[in-house]
């Protein structure tokens, strides 16, 4: 049976992070949520933060972020950043009724194919040799081995759920942004000036703007009145 909706209640918020850096980026945006009566849950994937003696696997972030958005009241935002934003979105495209929406950031990009397969090569390989970016840089190569093959675009189009996709204008990771408006016409799209990949850090009040925005969209949805049947 789905959790409650209570309109009046304030909506959860799942917070999702990207690799190699963990939930203490989402400080400035969980300060404001909780000040705008929010409760909120900014996870550590494995491998990441608390969780760092972890390896990744992507099973092991569909189950962390699983159990953060039932440890909610009622069917959480779920937010997610690059690597956070993949599992977010793979995680809404199995568990859609679970959640009130996804906003997804810095990953607006097909991952699968050849050119993934080789920078997993040599990510692996420079790893390995000259042990680059210093301990904790296997997670890197663990991620692509976990995502290799999948396909945003398919969890995508299955969604049924609101959609927001907030990115900077700079990001390399907006490549196929367009096909993402395609896949979803419905979804709302923020592209964010002067900010790059890491938009929530670059361009915190723009980020938190976005999302704010987007939660007073979702309580204005639940508020408004069924349709009246004959």
């Amino acid at each position: 049976m789905s959790r409650q909706e209570n309109p009046i209640s304030h909506r959860p918020v799942v917070l999702v992070h990207g690799t190699r850096t963990s939930s203490a980026i989402w400080r400035p945006q969980a300060a404001a949520l909780r000040a705008h009566g929010h409760p909120v849950v900014a996870v550590d994937l494995p491998g990441h933060g608390t969780r760092y003696d972890e390896r990744f696997t992507l099973e092991g972030a569909l189950a962390t972020i699983d159990a953060a958005v039932r440890s909610c009241e009622r069917p959480p935002l779920l937010v997610g950043l690059s690597l956070g934003g993949y599992a977010s979105l793979a995680y809404a495209g199995r568990h859609g009724e679970q959640v009130a929406g996804v906003m997804l950031s810095g990953c607006s990009a097909e991952i699968k194919g050849k050119p993934v397969g080789l920078f997993r090569r040599v990510a692996s390989r420079v790893t390995e040799l000259l042990h680059v970016g210093g301990e904790g840089w296997h997670v890197v190569t663990d991620m692509l081995a976990a995502l290799a093959g999948y396909s945003p675009l398919a969890d995508l189009r299955r969604l049924t759920i609101p959609v927001r996709l907030v990115n900077g204008r700079y990001d390399p990771f907006r490549l196929d942004e367009w096909r993402y408006r395609r896949a979803v016409p419905l979804a709302q799209v923020t592209v964010v000036p002067h900010a790059g990949h890491d938009v929530n850090t670059r361009a915190p009040a723009a980020f938190t703007s976005a999302l704010l925005d987007f939660l007073t969209d979702l309580r204005q949805s639940a508020s408004a009145p069924a349709p009246h049947t004959a």
